[in-house]
């Protein structure tokens, strides 16, 4: 099923598709912050250190969500002023002074690597954060094989003052819960209908918490409500 859409509060939109069609129904956006296939689906070997894996899946799996880089990462470039693209460096990408890394603080013996990058057009250092992967545990399971920490998305927010966040790649929708989280308005894309479910019940529940810091963006029956006033 595709073409259908989710609108779960006031500037927070989710379409299930193929974001090189829907990309060209939107207008532009603050930032887009972001996590594409790397194409290294017949790389994978699990994750773990030999022995058994956080996440359990035949390696044949990998090709379906990493198979191949997508041509819509370069159309990213015209629609935001702030870009963080993880995985860049597998794409040909324009060089930028500001890398974004995520440290996994794993040992050698693990078959995965021991750090990410995130390619950026910011005009800042290059940047790490130190989280490691058994930490991610403590957030929950993880509902997609290459889902990133909430905690890593938070931060990466922290270098922009982006309002308008969209992800193209949305998976199950890590970057949507931190973008809700902080107060930003949110747009996301998914293709597999499976992961767009778990993101549409992700952000709805991560709207649910309250935060008396940061101001929410309202319940889309309550925007409605207001309107008519």
């Amino acid at each position: 099923m595709s073409g259908r859409v989710e609108h779960i509060a006031e500037g927070v939109t989710l379409y299930l598709g193929d974001c090189r069609d829907i990309l060209l129904t939107l207008g532009r956006f603050d930032a887009v912050v972001t996590d594409p296939p790397y194409g290294l689906g017949d790389k994978w070997q699990g994750g773990g250190g030999g022995i058994k894996s956080s996440w359990s899946f035949h390696p044949s799996e990998a090709m379906a969500w990493d198979g191949e880089t997508s041509t819509g990462v370069m159309d990213l470039l015209n629609i935001a002023r702030d870009l963080i693209i993880w995985g860049g460096n597998y794409y040909p990408l324009p060089p930028m002074r500001c890398w974004l890394i995520w440290d996994k603080k794993q040992p050698d013996t693990w078959t995965t690597g021991q750090c990410e990058m995130a390619w950026t057009n910011l005009d800042r250092p290059t940047r790490a954060f130190r989280f490691a992967q058994c930490e991610q545990a403590n957030e929950g399971l993880k509902s997609h094989p290459t889902q990133k920490p909430l905690a890593l998305m938070q931060w990466c927010l922290k270098w922009t003052d982006a309002v308008t966040i969209l992800d193209p790649f949305m998976g199950s929708g890590t970057t949507g819960v931190a973008a809700v989280k902080l107060g930003r308005k949110f747009t996301g894309i998914q293709i597999e209908h499976r992961y767009f479910d778990i993101a549409c019940r992700r952000i709805s529940e991560a709207l649910k918490q309250p935060d008396f810091f940061v101001e929410k963006p309202l319940p889309l029956k309550q925007m409605q409500m207001e309107s008519m006033s």
